[in-house]
């Protein structure tokens, strides 16, 4: 029998959650990655090459693997996640969520009607076997897990209301955009930038939500984690290729340097 079990959120309650970040947008490097034993992949549908199709293969390469999918959609579109739940994303990442009106909304995508919104089209829909799971009209809300994405200063000042809302799992801080917006473009390891998020991370937790973040330095992935954010992405797949090709090559081409890191990336 097909285990339904959204085992992503039902960890986020007792038991912190590493992670990677998919942004080579294929099946191959997803297995990989869930092949090393991460306990959730991002699969970025925000800034990498992504289509419905492209998060359709990933999808069914992780499912063969403990590793649970998180999706994160271009934006925040009810079409959209319409379309991302039916081929079996249980959990999503929306990005840029600004207001407890928007975070409702996106709450209300993620459900059939007369909870939601969300367009019933099951017998279409990989979500529910096509049909085949017989009761997951009536209980696949459950297993969904919606997470929202604040990195704006509008999203940080309305962070109190967002947390109310019901239906709302988990709190993503968006480091890079929020550096940016914090006007330390390219520095998410500004002391300022860190203020805010950690003090962001106590509030989303003391309000009895998840906090999330993504950070490639190692320092304040480990600070994140001491802090007991719930789930901690801590690389990301196109920059370790990156990386390590260049110190490869480094090492055999005259004029060709290493990289080094300067400042605490999110990358």
């Amino acid at each position: 029998m097909l285990d339904k079990t959204n085992y992503f959120k039902k960890k986020l309650k007792d038991t912190q959650q590493i992670g990677m970040w998919l942004g080579m947008a294929d099946g191959y490097i997803a297995e990989i990655a869930a092949n090393a034993g991460f306990d959730w992949l991002l699969i970025d549908g925000e800034h990498a090459p992504n289509d419905l199709k492209s998060i359709l293969y990933q999808l069914q390469t992780i499912a063969a693997y403990p590793s649970q999918a998180v999706v994160r959609p271009v934006t925040g579109d009810v079409g959209l996640i319409k379309q991302l739940l039916d081929i079996g994303a249980q959990t999503l990442l929306i990005p840029m969520v600004e207001s407890a009106e928007q975070a409702e909304l996106m709450v209300s995508a993620t459900r059939y009607p007369p909870e939601g919104i969300r367009g019933v089209g099951a017998a279409l829909a990989r979500a529910s076997r096509w049909n085949n799971i017989s009761t997951y009209l009536n209980d696949s809300d459950e297993q969904i897990c919606v997470i929202v994405q604040i990195e704006s200063k509008k999203g940080l000042e309305n962070l109190d209301a967002i947390l109310k809302v019901e239906g709302i799992d988990g709190v993503f801080i968006g480091p890079a955009d929020l550096s940016a917006a914090l006007g330390h473009r390219g520095n998410p390891g500004h002391p300022d930038v860190q203020d805010i998020i950690v003090s962001s991370i106590n509030k989303i937790r003391a309000a009895g939500k998840a906090a999330g973040i993504l950070s490639a330095d190692e320092k304040l992935a480990k600070q994140y984690l001491a802090m007991g954010t719930e789930f901690v992405a801590v690389g990301v797949d196109t920059s370790l290729l990156m990386k390590s090709m260049n110190q490869l090559l480094s090492k055999f081409k005259d004029g060709v340097a290493a990289p080094v890191n300067t400042t605490p990336s999110v990358y």
